[in-house]
Formats: C-alpha cells, sequence, structure tokens
C-alpha cells in the first residue's frame, strides 16, 4: 500500500459543526485544535512522514476580534500541548507563516517548541500559523533580492529550486496529497507554490469529525490515482 510521505491538510468546518450543536463558534475550535493531535497520531502510524495543516490565515485577522482572541489563546494552549506531545512522539514541529504580528509570548512558544523539538526525526509536523502563500512567496523574493543585493546570489543562478529554498517549507517535500474538510473546494491561499502537483481531496465531512476512517478514505482516493508526474522535491533536510 502506497501511502503519501506528506499530507497537507486545510481544516475547515469548525464554526459551523460548533452552530450546527448549538454551541459557540470557539467551541467548534477547541474540538478542532484537540482533533489535530489524535490526527496527528493516526497519520503517523500509518506511515505518512509529513503532516501540515492551516490553522490561521493571513485572512483570518478579519474575523471578529472576540473569536479572533480566542483562537490566540487557543493556539498558545495548544503550544504548550504539542511540546510535551512532541517528546512522547519524536515528532518535529515548524511553523510557517509570518509570526511577527502574534503576541511576544505565543512568538516565544513557537521558538521554544522549534528549538527543543529540532533533534527528533520520527514525524514532521508543521503548522501554517499567519500564512498566507502569496505573503510568503513575498517574502521570499524579498530575502532572494536582498541576498542578489549582497552578493551571494546571482539572478541567473534562480531557478525553482533555488526559490523554494527561501520558502518557509525550505527542506520539505512538497505535499503528496491535499485535503480540505467541510465541503469547500478552494485553496484559500494556501501552499500554491508547494501544491502545484498534488492530489486534491475535497469532503463534506466538517474538521472535529475528520477521523482515523476518513483519513483512510482520502488516503485510499490518493492510491487510486495515477501520479504521472514524478518531479516532487525529494529533500528531507533534518534542520
Amino acid at each position: 500500500m502506497k501511502v503519501p510521505q506528506h499530507v497537507a491538510i486545510i481544516l475547515d468546518g469548525n464554526g459551523r459543526w460548533a452552530k450546527s450543536k448549538g454551541m459557540p463558534r470557539n467551541y467548534g475550535h477547541t474540538v478542532g485544535a484537540k482533533n489535530v493531535e489524535k490526527i496527528c497520531d493516526i497519520a503517523g502510524h500509518m506511515g505518512i512522514k509529513y503532516l501540515t495543516v492551516y490553522a490561521f490565515s493571513t485572512e483570518n485577522w478579519s474575523r471578529p476580534q472576540n473569536e479572533v482572541d480566542e483562537l490566540m489563546r487557543l493556539l498558545s494552549s495548544y503550544m504548550k500541548t504539542c511540546l510535551k506531545t512532541a517528546k512522547k512522539n519524536n515528532m518535529r514541529v515548524r511553523v510557517l507563516g509570518d509570526i511577527t504580528r502574534l503576541t511576544p509570548k505565543l512568538q516565544e512558544q513557537i521558538r521554544e517548541l522549534e528549538e527543543v523539538s529540532a533533534a527528533y526525526d520520527g514525524f514532521y509536523f508543521q503548522i501554517a500559523l499567519n500564512y498566507g502563500s502569496r505573503d510568503e512567496m513575498i517574502r521570499a523574493m524579498k530575502k532572494m533580492y536582498g541576498d542578489i543585493e549582497a552578493g551571494t546570489l546571482k539572478k541567473e543562478d534562480i531557478s525553482e529550486h533555488t526559490f523554494s529554498r527561501y520558502l518557509d517549507t525550505a527542506g520539505i517535500p512538497d505535499p503528496d496529497l491535499l485535503i480540505r474538510t467541510s465541503g469547500e473546494l478552494r485553496l484559500s491561499n494556501y501552499l500554491l507554490w508547494q501544491l502545484a502537483y498534488s492530489e486534491f481531496y475535497f469532503t463534506s465531512v466538517p474538521w472535529p469529525n475528520f477521523d482515523e476512517q476518513e483519513l483512510k478514505k482520502a488516503v485510499e482516493a490518493y492510491q487510486n490515482r495515477e501520479r504521472r508526474y514524478g518531479g516532487l522535491s525529494e529533500e528531507t533536510s533534518k534542520q
């Protein structure tokens, strides 16, 4: 059974799931956060090596302030839990996105989590936080331009491979499979460069209800597709 090496997920439907149960949206986010931990464990046991989840986008700041505040509180709490989980499961954690807009406390928690888990290599977990693919590519181009100005990079040496090294996902293979829950059929500014040759799987199941059986369905759908492109990155850098 061929299992995708890297699965990326857009965690959608937390608020609608909560509303359907007569609960506030924040309840859905809390349950959804707990489900991330479960799916990480399930994915690792299935043989998936990399899992990347979309936790908070650059566009999510436009949500009602009380919801944003609750999401930030929840993310801070999750970082504490993730620190323990990383050690327990030999899991390296990286945060993708521009963290400078986050609170100093959350930034420090992210740095601690990345530093503590840097030596772990059993499973690779990426959290896209204050992430937007267009923003990522603009930041990458600015860094690349800085190196050109500094003379450490020549413009004639720029290639797809070179550009990839400036992205937040540098050293991580491109996703083999993208999963989006809750019935939406769009990418929402998520990993646009990295998903160029990925297989897509959309399900109407909201994220809080996405379980082991649903993940297996997505993987089985991936296995039934003929992969014609062999150019996915082989980089598995353990930075």
